[in-house]
């Protein structure tokens, strides 16, 4: 009989006006502390941060980015999907060694299958569907949203450093008063969606 390894993509960052888009990709063993999870935006930011800790010790998992000027190329939701699915591929590299360390039969492509938060799937090489609310729903996704949200909550705050001006510490891209009023007076960071409005 064929088996089924689930897998979950999420992303984390398409509303801001700045920074990359961020995408998780998780397969949790079968022993992992599901208590410890749920969509990432209801977490406060210490138990995502514990929760990042062990996902990333017991599962096989996966990051994947779409930079700023990608996003202007492509489009947010385009921008996505290459994020989820450069996530898969991360996730995918690691997967031979991780079931080694795990002691268990080496999992083929072929025996997985991927859950993905909204309307859309990204294009990667296993069965895939997305549902509305899957972070919420699927311990594997809820996984993924916290992966994506802290990677990308990580990078905005280094970008703080190098753009102090623009308090991405702060508001992490998104489109606060104080995000807008600041472009407004000195101009775009260099890490500005261009193709995103500031009304």
């Amino acid at each position: 009989m064929k088996k089924n390894f689930i897998i979950g993509l999420d992303e984390a960052g398409r509303g801001p006006l700045a920074g990359p888009v961020c995408a998780g990709c998780v397969l949790l063993p079968e022993d992992f502390p599901l208590e410890m999870l749920n969509d990432s935006k209801k977490l406060s930011e210490k138990k995502r941060l514990m929760a990042e800790s062990v996902i990333k010790d017991k599962c096989c998992w996966g990051i994947g980015l779409a930079e700023h000027y990608e996003i202007d190329e492509l489009n947010i939701l385009q921008a996505s999907l290459l994020a989820m699915k450069r996530a898969y591929t991360d996730m995918l590299q690691k997967l031979a060694a991780w079931c080694k360390a795990q002691n268990i039969a080496e999992i083929q492509e072929k025996e997985l299958s991927a859950i993905t938060d909204g309307l859309f799937c990204p294009d990667i090489s296993c069965n895939v569907r997305s549902e509305v609310k899957a972070d919420g729903t699927y311990p594997a996704v809820m996984a993924a949203s916290i992966l994506a949200k802290t990677c990308r909550d990580r990078i905005m705050i280094e970008y703080d450093s190098l753009y102090p001006r623009y308090g991405y510490a702060r508001h992490k891209g998104y489109p606060t008063k104080q995000h807008k009023q600041i472009c407004k007076e000195i101009g775009p960071s260099p890490i500005q969606r261009l193709s995103f409005k500031i009304k």
